[in-house]
């Protein structure tokens, strides 16, 4: 941890010159405004594209035959075309009844109502930003409206999957802080979202802006679409959203590492499946079958095996080279920004003070290459689902595999309030140790039954500002929880710890992949740490204020 260094005061503008929303764009100006105008299209459009599926895949053999009609009409001599499914059958209909203008006047209508539907879809979809809340209100029969406090936001997203890149649009969502609390603004032009995005951490932080130029904007209504395909093809090579980060501060992972990391992880679940087959198949077959049918089911198991692992390790790898591509971490005048993804791009924003833990993991593989992981806990929005199905797990990923230098930059911009004096427990005690006096309270000798690997490496350190736990002997792991953004601590026993006199020691924080637990500690010194341990977080939290991190009083 490093001591960052001081930023100079931003003065707030004269009253006269602040949008009524306190925003710096036109979109935060308290009124209800729109989304862009291809929102509805985009949205809808996978229903369009699976109904002209349909048409096509059952007027195949007749679009064959038009095709052939025009350019070798002597081909179709004595070719029936007759067709069964209900759409060929439809047209021949309506040629043989002279139907055409009618029908024709039936599919413009169909048309039309659909352009009219979009059109109702965009009209009643309005956000509006002021200088407390984010609002959403959508729908035509069945209204919903729903609002998001500034004061509660966890991370600002900027989504850009691959279609709405090519025409210069992006999906923000605001991270809330409970289940479902999620506030998505989709879609909007890339230029304004990038706006909305400051204005909305600007006001979060309680800096109140003046009014931009127009210029900006005038600009960007002007852009025609041609601008906008051009604009989102480039970037699909140069990358985008790099107005506001200094190069020179942003962590970036080379594709090199990001690939060996991926291939000795793979690597291991291949051998360890290749163990399996070898013990559960090949052993017994070769011991008890005979003949013929031992190869056979030898070739059978090893095929059927080893072909869905081939495929599961090219899933794990591309998936995370996806993630992966053009990874960057950087700090910004409203927080630590992480960027990634090849085709479709994500972009996350997390404020000062959203950051509840931080976990600093290297598995054993890693060891000689002095690679590392970080990942963090932190309030978000994720529905139940969403957490079963892993997305919590990546998106609590901040440094995929990193280097110590990395480690150590990353984790400064994620505790920028940390002291350079914890730095020596987090790294010679923490993570590389334990080393001679350890300042760690360990697990006693009576508790071997429980640690026995790890006994004298799982420890926990508290400090003026965090407290440490160190834990993983083959596989390092040093956790770092913030005083300020505990929720509680407790002390517990279970009948055989209490005749052991041992206790666990939880950290009560915001649920993520960093465990606040330590079991098996002497009962009164898991009794002292707690008491340090809640006297320090009340002092940290009268200390905190990152909820407004740039007000200025």
């Amino acid at each position: 941890m490093t001591t960052p260094s001081p930023q100079p005061q931003q003065p707030v503008p004269p009253q006269d010159e602040v949008l009524p929303g306190g925003g710096a764009s036109e979109l935060a100006d308290g009124e209800w405004h729109r989304l862009h105008p291809l929102t509805p299209l985009f949205k809808g459009g996978l229903v369009l594209v699976i109904v002209l599926g349909v048409v096509i895949a059952n007027m195949r053999d007749r679009l064959v035959y038009i095709a052939v009609g025009l350019f070798a009409p002597e081909q179709l001599r004595g070719v029936d075309i007759s067709s069964e499914d209900p759409i060929s059958w439809a047209v021949d209909w309506t040629v043989a009844n002279d139907m055409i203008f009618l029908v024709g006047l039936a599919v413009l209508a169909v048309v039309v109502l659909f352009v009219f539907a979009y059109w109702l879809v965009w009209r009643f979809q309005q956000f509006r930003i002021t200088d407390e809340n984010v609002e959403v209100k959508k729908g035509i029969i069945f209204r919903s409206q729903r609002r998001a406090p500034l004061d509660r936001v966890q991370g600002v997203n900027l989504t850009r999957p691959f279609p709405a890149r090519l025409i210069g649009m992006a999906k923000l969502t605001l991270e809330g802080a409970g289940t479902g609390a999620d506030v998505a603004l989709e879609y909007l032009a890339t230029g304004r979202a990038e706006q909305v995005r400051r204005d909305i951490l600007r006001l979060a932080s309680g800096l109140r802006e003046a009014k931009a130029s127009s210029r900006r904007r005038d600009e960007e209504e002007r852009r025609g679409i041609v601008d906008t395909v051009s604009e989102g093809v480039t970037g699909i090579v140069t990358g985008v959203d790099r107005d506001d980060v200094v190069p020179e501060s942003v962590v970036r992972i080379p594709m090199g590492r990001l690939i060996g990391s991926q291939a000795i992880t793979g690597a291991l679940w291949v051998l360890f499946f290749l163990l399996l087959i070898v013990v559960g198949v090949v052993i017994p077959v070769t011991l008890f079958a005979d003949g013929p049918e031992k190869w056979i089911i030898l070739a059978t198991a090893v095929l059927g095996s080893g072909i869905p692992m081939v495929i599961a390790a090219f899933a794990v790898v591309w998936g995370a080279l996806q993630k992966g591509f053009r990874y960057s971490i950087a700090p910004t005048p409203d927080g630590v920004r992480v960027s990634s993804g090849l085709l479709t791009t994500v972009t996350r924003t997390i404020p000062p003070g959203r950051v509840h833990a931080v976990e600093i993991t290297q598995n054993l593989l890693w060891r000689p290459f002095g690679w590392w992981s970080v990942r963090i806990n932190r309030m978000g929005g994720m529905s139940a689902s969403q957490q079963n199905s892993g997305q919590a797990a990546t998106a609590a990923v901040v440094l995929p595999v990193g280097t110590r230098a990395d480690v150590e930059r990353v984790v400064a911009l994620l505790l920028p309030d940390g002291p350079e004096r914890d730095g020596q427990f987090v790294w010679e005690h923490g993570i590389l140790g334990p080393q001679d006096e350890d300042p760690f309270t360990t697990v006693p000798g009576r508790g071997m039954f429980w640690h026995w690997l790890q006994r004298r490496r799982l420890g926990v350190r508290v400090t003026a500002y965090a407290t440490l736990i160190r834990r993983g002997r083959l596989g390092r792991r040093l956790a770092i929880f913030p005083l300020a953004r505990l929720q509680g601590v407790a002390v517990g026993q279970g009948p055989l710890a209490r005749m052991q006199d041992l206790a666990t020691l939880r950290l009560h924080a915001v649920p993520g992949p960093v465990s606040g637990e330590v079991s098996a500690l002497d009962r009164d010194a898991a009794q002292r740490l707690a008491d340090v341990i809640g006297r320090g977080a009340i002092a940290a939290a009268e200390r905190d204020h990152t909820h407004r991190w740039a007000s200025v009083g």
